[in-house]
C-alpha cells in the first residue's frame, strides 16, 4: 500500500508539473525575448514548442487518467472493506450472543456448536480473501496457508457448505481477485480430501492430563502392616 502511494504521488507531482512548464512557458518566452529581436523568428521558435508541447499534453492527460483509474480503485476496494468489516461485526455479536445464530440462514446437518465453527471459519477465510485482493497475500501464501486449514474436519465442512455462497459473492461483484482466491480455496480443498480424512475436532487435544509417575509419589508407611506405600502427596489443605 506504501508502495503504491508513493506511485500516486509521483504521478500527480508529473502531471503538475509538466501542466504548469506548458502554462509558464510562453511568458517565459516572452520575457525573455528582447525588444530588438527577430519576432519571425521567435514565432519559428514558438511553433516548434507548440509541435513540442502535444506528446508533453498527451504524457500529462494520460498520467491524470493513471491517477483517476488509481483513485476509483481505491475508493471500491475501500467500500468492500467497509462492507465486510460491517459483516464481520455482525458474525461476532452473533457468537457472543448465541440466540441470534437462527437469525443467519439455516444450514441443514449441523449443530449450533458447528453453526458457530463455520461462523468464526468463515471470518478467517474472509480475513485471508481480503489480504489476498488487497494483494498483501499471493497465490503461493494462500496455498500454503490453506494446505494446513484444511487438514482440520471443521475447516472442510466450512467450505462444504459455504463454497457456492462465497463463488456467487465474488463472481456478483466482478472482483478478479476475488474470484481467483475462491478457485484457490477450491483446490486446496480438493487437494486435502484426497489426501484423506481431516482431523475432527475432538482429536485436536489428548482427552486426559497425563498420570504422575509412581516414582515421584512420596512414600509413607502403613501402620498395620509396616510396609510403605506410594501415595499422593497432600495438597496443603489438611483434608
Amino acid at each position: 500500500m506504501k508502495t503504491q502511494r508513493t506511485r500516486l504521488l509521483l504521478w500527480s507531482t508529473a502531471t503538475v508539473g509538466l501542466l504548469l512548464a506548458i502554462w509558464l512557458t510562453p511568458m517565459a518566452l516572452g520575457l525573455a525575448a528582447p525588444t530588438h529581436k527577430d519576432w519571425s523568428r521567435l514565432s519559428d521558435v514558438s511553433q516548434t514548442y507548440g509541435a513540442l508541447s502535444v506528446p508533453l499534453s498527451a504524457m500529462a492527460l494520460l498520467g491524470v487518467a493513471v491517477s483517476l483509474v488509481y483513485q476509483a480503485r481505491q475508493t471500491k476496494m475501500a467500500n468492500v472493506e467497509s462492507q465486510r468489516s460491517v459483516h464481520r461485526q455482525l458474525l461476532m455479536y452473533s457468537l457472543d450472543n448465541p440466540e441470534f445464530l437462527v437469525c443467519w440462514e439455516p444450514i441443514s446437518g449441523i449443530s449450533s456448536l458447528e453453526m458457530r465453527r463455520l461462523i468464526f471459519t468463515n471470518i478467517m477465510i474472509s480475513n485471508w480473501c481480503s489480504n489476498y485482493v488487497l494483494r498483501r497475500f499471493n497465490d503461493q501464501e494462500v496455498r500454503h496457508i490453506l494446505s494446513l486449514h484444511f487438514q482440520g474436519a471443521a475447516a472442510r465442512l466450512h467450505w462444504e457448505k459455504s463454497a457456492p455462497n462465497w463463488r456467487m459473492g465474488a463472481e456478483a461483484q466482478g472482483d478478479v481477485r476475488g474470484i481467483r482466491f475462491v478457485c484457490l480455496v477450491d483446490e486446496s480443498y480438493a487437494e486435502a480430501a484426497e489426501a484423506g480424512r481431516g482431523v475432527p475436532p475432538e482429536e485436536y487435544f489428548t482427552s486426559s492430563e497425563p498420570s504422575v509417575p509412581s516414582s515421584r509419589l512420596p512414600v509413607v508407611s502403613d501402620a498395620n502392616s509396616g510396609e510403605q506405600e506410594p501415595r499422593p502427596a497432600s495438597d496443603g489443605s489438611g483434608q
